[in-house]
């Protein structure tokens, strides 16, 4: 397994609208950088966030998730509470080759501060706006830029294509567009 460079996701992204908007380089000025990077590709985080409340007192369950368990709100910075959690998703659209994986990482911008970005594997086939959950490990409420970057993705070249793909076997999150609360 390799990871590929700027050179094989600019060509993918343009030859085969694998990322979409693209970003040809790294955008910064007076935003958290965004756009293409020497080995993976920083994604943004649109302005949708759901945010995670506890005024229903309810149990966190993944197999019973009860929408009303956040707060969605259209807002260009995002306030997460003390030691809680938001989720949103990237304004980049992906669409996964079916010989890669992409392994996603959160920017040390946010890292420094206490907030970790996480998610699962982009899996060979698989296509969507991403689902990013952000967490607060602090004390104290922290500030999430919306169109600024997230996150980092990065390309891995499997060895060959694998008997099933993401969207060979119909999998749940396939083709979401916006932020996606858990499904069994």
């Amino acid at each position: 397994m390799s990871v590929l460079s700027d050179k094989w996701i600019r060509k993918m992204s343009k030859e085969q609208d694998m990322i979409s908007p693209f970003e040809e380089k790294q955008v910064r000025g007076k935003s958290i950088s965004y756009g293409l990077s020497s080995f993976g590709y920083d994604a943004r985080v649109s302005n949708e966030f759901k945010i995670f409340t506890n005024v229903n007192s309810e149990i966190v369950d993944p197999k019973n998730f009860k929408p009303t368990n956040f707060v969605t709100k259209n807002i260009y910075e995002c306030i997460i509470p003390p030691n809680s959690f938001v989720l949103a998703r990237t304004v980049e659209k992906f669409k996964i080759p079916n010989d890669v994986l992409v392994i996603c990482l959160g920017k040390s911008t946010y890292a420094r501060c206490g907030i970790i970005v996480n998610v699962t594997p982009l899996e060979p086939g698989w296509e969507g706006y991403v689902t990013l959950e952000f967490s607060n490990t602090t004390p104290l409420p922290a500030k999430i830029y919306a169109n600024e970057g997230v996150a980092q993705f990065i390309f891995l070249k499997g060895n060959e294509k694998p008997e099933v793909t993401y969207a060979d076997r119909n999998g749940k999150y396939m083709g979401q567009t916006g932020v996606t609360l858990p499904k069994v």
